[in-house]
């Protein structure tokens, strides 16, 4: 059987509970649809507006949240819905799988010079006169232009190292249960002589996504977004869709700045990060609801060695 890490973005999930009941059960669907096709899957997901939620619903009631714990209750509540949703479908369907969720912490670097440059954007969209307004509002806040669809606060989002439930998560999984884990990028922690301990950042959910897809050994790397393939020189006239592309490739495209950072970008370096860490790897960046398709070879951009 062929092995998948599945890492889900936003437009699978939602802005709130309510909307985003409703949008895992068509996403339990195509997750369902490749477990009947024989797929054995790891889920990750994302966690940017979530977390932004949970912190700004804090912090209005005046007694503001450390980012870890809200990074652990977005992997809670998206999680449950996540699973819940499977769960239900998988019983329409009369498939006997067991599906579950993993709090997950991840390993960063203490002296990772992203805690001094924040680029990940979480939380809701602004137009530059709103996020001004709340920055001055909170002086010790960043916000950014992201990737044209407006402004968002951004905070630090070191590269992770290590997953300490790995020993788990790869039990779980040879055991043939469908797991959901290392939710949001995971919640980062850094070591200390007395243990590990959380800081302030959300680490980004692809690179997380690639770091657990060689530790259960993987064979791809499957990255859904909002678009169904790759493109260099988006959105311009001379707008090319990328189909199979070998590393080489992608490299030059990512060299010459085709792929928006905090977009597109981090989801080709950490296909790319997969790849080169075995002979024979493959990754797919397609959209959800194409999800099958591309795994059919149909339709994507893959990328291999």
């Amino acid at each position: 059987m062929t092995r998948i890490v599945l890492a889900l973005g936003g437009n699978a999930l939602g802005k709130d509970c309510r909307e985003q009941r409703q949008l895992v059960r068509k996403t339990a669907v195509a997750i369902v649809d490749l477990v009947a096709e024989g797929f054995e899957i790891i889920i990750s997901h994302g966690n940017g507006p979530q977390v932004g939620m949970i912190s700004l619903a804090f912090e209005e009631s005046h007694k503001p949240m450390p980012f870890p714990e809200c990074g652990a209750m977005s992997q809670g509540y998206i999680g449950f819905h996540l699973q819940n949703a499977i769960q239900n479908e998988l019983r329409k369907r009369q498939i006997e799988k067991k599906v579950a969720s993993l709090i997950t912490q991840v390993v960063v670097k203490e002296d990772d010079p992203a805690f001094s440059k924040p680029t990940k954007p979480i939380g809701a969209f602004y137009s530059e006169e709103e996020a001004g307004e709340l920055a001055r509002k909170n002086p010790a806040y960043c916000y950014k232009e992201d990737a044209g669809r407006g402004y968002r606060r951004v905070v630090s989002s070191p590269k992770p190292y290590d997953i300490l439930e790995k020993d788990i998560i790869c039990d779980m999984f040879a055991k043939g249960h469908l797991l959901i884990a290392s939710g949001g990028g995971g919640i980062p922690v850094v070591e200390k002589e007395d243990g590990f301990f959380g800081v302030d950042a959300v680490i980004d959910k692809d690179f997380v996504s690639a770091l657990l897809a060689d530790i259960v050994d993987a064979d791809s790397l499957v990255i859904l977004t909002a678009v169904e393939k790759v493109a260099i020189n988006f959105a311009k006239e001379n707008e090319e869709w990328l189909d199979r592309v070998g590393v080489p490739e992608m490299e030059k495209h990512m060299k010459a700045g085709m792929f928006a950072p905090g977009s597109m970008l981090p989801k080709v370096e950490a296909a790319l990060n997969f790849i080169k860490g075995k002979k024979g790897r493959t990754a797919l960046i397609t959209s959800l609801e194409r999800a099958k398709e591309g795994l059919a070879g149909e339709t994507g951009t893959l990328i291999s060695g």
